[in-house]
């Protein structure tokens, strides 16, 4: 099984297309969209994780490829630095893909790293620098 997580970019010619279904049906392929700007006529892109049986998933890519879309690969990932945090939330009102969010009983800030996309708008927003980028 191959999970990975990556922007996918359609362009104002694909950008209607089917494509992710097809990834679905005809590739046995699954996926989470953690983020997405998709407008009529216009670039657009998908910020997923895509999973699935290792031979079908390079398939895929292939066929990503075949129809026009430029598959970037996030290398990166956030980490925070639990000393530091303060809990103040500042990070959760940025975080586009919920992966920061306050748990209302204890009051602290809870961080799901697998719904996390990368997008490091959490470190600007972190008055003590707790959250970090590291390349994988």
């Amino acid at each position: 099984m191959t999970s990975k997580k990556m922007v996918l970019h359609f362009s104002k010619d694909n950008w209607n297309k089917p494509i992710v279904y097809k990834l679905v049906k005809e590739f046995n392929l699954s996926f989470n969209i953690l983020k997405a700007n998709v407008l009529p006529k216009q670039d657009s892109f998908l910020v997923l994780e895509l999973s699935g049986p290792k031979a079908d998933f390079a398939r895929g890519m292939e066929y990503l490829s075949k129809s026009g879309v430029r598959i970037e690969p996030i290398e990166k990932e956030i980490i925070r630095e639990e000393p530091k945090c303060i809990h103040c939330g500042a990070c959760t009102a940025v975080c586009p893909t919920g992966s920061l969010a306050i748990h209302r009983k204890t009051m602290e800030v809870i961080f799901d790293s697998s719904k996390c996309s990368a997008c490091e708008l959490c470190i600007k927003a972190c008055p003590p620098r707790a959250m970090e980028s590291r390349i994988v």
